[in-house]
């Protein structure tokens, strides 16, 4: 069939998946992700992974415009008002749940890249589904305000890691196929890969911000906008930079660089992210296998046990150590269960990067997108629980 037939039906059932998902009282995401399940291999088989190789572009594109939202977040002024308390709280949850993950994983599967690389993805989670809570039920307070903080910056800290722990991941897979590279070698990439990645965003924020302030027009904002996030995922392609790193770092400068144009820039840009979202999420559940998961059902448990243990440990460790107060302590952590665009879009740059070890790269995206697919479900009954105790319920007019 034709690709833009395909993706126009991916689209379009996607957005009907995602009404069902919200009269059974689940996320969006959850029905995207299932339609994506039936349009794949597993079932009708539309979307083989021939198809979805063909139309990689939109998981790029997706995955740029998801970047560059996050960087919008990640305001210093924002960040200066968060203190030592956001900060220690994040460093403790995402380092535990990273090292946590992957014990776990290791112990299970004595596959210590694979082991880096669920490790890495484990510490990301997911801001849209947590918004959507707290707008819901009208939370305001410290542990809403702590908490929204923590999901905006969890998926920045978790494209750092992953991009090195990759690297560790391709020098132990290299070492199994008997090539002829070395530990400095393999690490020399992801410096290579963030550092030109943090340059290009940089140079590419500035130019955008500078033409932006000259612009009034909401429609021309959006042609610059996008136009940025193509030159930006492509350049990153081309010269193997990290292309979602980059994003963020176009978005961080345009939001810290220039307030008012960075502002009317992400309104424009939030206008187009829905069909965006529902072909990348449909794209992801298209590329599970369902006939692999009895094989992989304890490493799925064993994924999400230790991540769960870890946000919850992590964070409250964090919060203990910066004095924060008792009920951030306490409750925190049940909030960071959800996992959604950036671990489902690590996960199919790992499919892709991965081809030549077909164990990994088939392992990670079918244990990201099924467990993306629980965690969805369990994630927001966790956000409800933290607001509901800590008695942020209600409080926002």
């Amino acid at each position: 069939m034709d690709l833009l037939f395909l993706v126009g039906m991916g689209v379009a059932l996607g957005f009907i998946g995602g009404k069902i998902s919200n009269k059974l009282k689940l996320p969006a995401v959850t029905g995207y992700i299932i339609i994506g399940v039936f349009l794949g291999s597993s079932f009708f088989n539309i979307l083989d992974l021939n198809t979805l190789n063909r139309i990689g572009i939109i998981t790029d594109l997706a995955l740029g415009i998801i970047a560059f939202v996050i960087g919008n977040e990640l305001r210093l002024s924002i960040l200066k008002k968060m203190g030592k308390i956001i900060i220690t709280i994040l460093f403790f949850e995402s380092i535990a749940t990273f090292v946590l993950v992957t014990i776990g994983v290791y112990l299970l599967t004595r596959n210590m890249a694979l082991s880096l690389i669920l490790g890495s993805l484990g510490v990301a989670t997911a801001p849209a589904g947590t918004f959507i809570v707290l707008d819901e039920y009208k939370a305001k307070g410290p542990v809403t305000n702590t908490l929204l903080a923590i999901v905006s910056l969890d998926d920045s800290l978790a494209i750092v890691i992953f991009s090195f722990a990759a690297a560790f991941a391709k020098h132990l897979v290299n070492i199994d196929i008997e090539e002829k590279t070395t530990f400095l070698s393999n690490l020399q990439q992801p410096l290579i890969e963030i550092g030109g990645a943090i340059v290009l965003g940089l140079i590419l924020g500035i130019v955008v911000s500078y033409i932006a302030k000259k612009l009034h027009n909401k429609r021309e904002l959006l042609v610059i906008a996008l136009a940025a996030i193509l030159i930006c995922t492509g350049l990153s392609n081309v010269l193997h930079f990290s292309s979602i790193l980059a994003n963020m770092v176009l978005g961080m400068v345009i939001s810290n660089l220039f307030l008012f144009a960075g502002k009317r820039i992400f309104e424009t840009i939030y206008d187009i992210t829905l069909p965006v979202y529902i072909a990348f999420f449909v794209l992801a559940g298209a590329h599970l296998q369902i006939g692999l998961l009895p094989k992989m059902g304890l490493l799925g448990l064993v994924y999400i046990l230790t991540r769960s243990l870890a946000k919850i440990g992590g964070a409250s460790l964090g919060a203990s150590l910066s004095k924060a107060e008792p009920n951030i302590r306490k409750y925190l952590g049940f909030g960071l269960f959800t996992q959604a665009g950036v671990a489902v879009g690590l996960a199919m740059i790992v499919a892709r990067e991965f081809g030549f070890c077909e164990e990994i790269a088939v392992i990670t995206i079918n244990t990201i997108t099924a467990t993306t697919i629980i965690l969805e479900i369990i994630g927001p009954i966790g956000v409800k629980y933290v607001i509901t105790k800590s008695g942020e319920r209600g409080k926002a007019k």
